[in-house]
């Protein structure tokens, strides 16, 4: 049922938010045998499956293709990087993590900038950490160094930080859980409605831009008006933050179907309509009451007049750090979730929403 390979591919694709091309390139090449493509200038993806027959309600599939980076801001003059964030860090993960900096011949390897603890004063142990004081090491000596290894100012920057799969007990590391779980549980809904007998239409989105506040759903919900929509996402695990009683989207404990977060309260006759598929599918589901955080959803359900819109997620552990932590079985649970919902749905139960 897990695609590994694709999930591979598409978690070790480097696609900062702006510069998700390799992304798309993933999600293209695993859909041309069932689907035509459309893309916008925001490297939106518009995926439109063989079996769509017009007129009947249309459901969009999103998933965001970007993954929090950073960019090169300016370059010092003994050869490391000052640079910002592109999205949203635990600035505390950061000092010793291996990057990739983006170059015109390819990605290069760089280093997080960490001072050896024999050359550290007190004051510089206690100081707070600071994009100010925190560089990129690529190994050059000097600014023209630097430029000479192709660096360039507006550079993007992702984690270098390689999938691993370890099939015994069915678990996954890596970067960009957030949103990559996300975009391949997508595409393979896509592929399993392939002979289903549906009553509704879908278009798929991977959609850009998400970690920087929304931007390329904002474009999307301007070219396509759905229905009703399902946002794939990977979503913070908290069994091992949070007291038992709080545990909302643990690992192993299948689809977190969340209620709000602090930008959406999700469609609460979807959500109900889709809890129940869930159950009368044997789908495991985890409900979520969230005071932070934020997803495409947002967008998408004041769009157009307004949408319908449930968030599917994959607990992920770690997220927006540079090592992510999954279990397969959570993914195929999002994959079986959203392929079940699309099969239940049609044009009037959409209306009760």
């Amino acid at each position: 049922m897990t695609d590994v390979k694709l999930i591979e591919r598409l978690c070790n694709a480097r696609g900062a938010s702006g510069f998700e091309d390799e992304v798309v390139a993933v999600a293209r090449e695993y859909c041309k045998d069932f689907s035509t493509f459309e893309e916008d200038s925001m490297r939106n993806l518009y995926i439109y499956p063989d079996y769509n027959k017009g007129g009947r309600p249309l459901v969009m599939l999103d998933a965001h293709s970007d993954e929090v980076g950073f960019m090169v801001q300016a370059i010092k003059p003994d050869g490391t990087l000052r640079f910002i964030p592109i999205g949203g860090w635990n600035e505390k993960a950061l000092p010793s993590a291996k990057v990739q900096v983006y170059t015109k011949s390819g990605y290069i390897s760089g280093v997080i900038a960490a001072m050896p603890p024999h050359l550290m004063s007190a004051e510089q142990r206690n100081a707070p950490l600071s994009y100010n004081n925190l560089t990129i090491d690529i190994g050059a000596t000097s600014d023209r160094e630097a430029e000479e290894f192709g660096v360039e100012i507006g550079a993007p920057v992702v984690p270098l930080s390689p999938f691993e799969y370890d099939k015994k007990h069915g678990v996954m590391h890596g970067k960009a859980f957030d949103d990559r779980l996300g975009v391949a549980a997508m595409l393979q809904c896509l592929k399993a409605l392939k002979d289903a007998d549906l009553n509704v239409d879908i278009v798929g989105v991977v959609s850009s831009q998400e970690e920087v506040g929304e931007r390329g759903i904002t474009a999307v919900m301007g070219r396509v008006k759905p229905a009703a929509a399902i946002c794939f996402e990977g979503c913070p695990a908290d069994d091992t933050s949070a007291p038992s009683y709080m545990v909302q989207d643990a690992l192993k404990g299948g689809v977190m179907l969340r209620y709000m977060d602090a930008t959406v309260i999700c469609t609460p006759r979807l959500t109900s309509f889709a809890r129940e598929v869930a159950k009368k599918q044997g789908v495991k589901v985890q409900m979520a009451v969230r005071s932070g955080g934020g997803n495409n959803g947002a967008y998408i359900i004041s769009a157009n007049g307004g949408t319908p819109v449930i968030v599917a997620g994959i607990p992920v552990r770690y997220i927006h750090t540079f090592n992510c932590i999954a279990a397969q079985e959570d993914y195929e649970s999002v994959v079986n979730f959203g392929a079940e919902l699309c099969r239940a749905l049609d044009g009037d139960i959409i209306k009760g929403f």
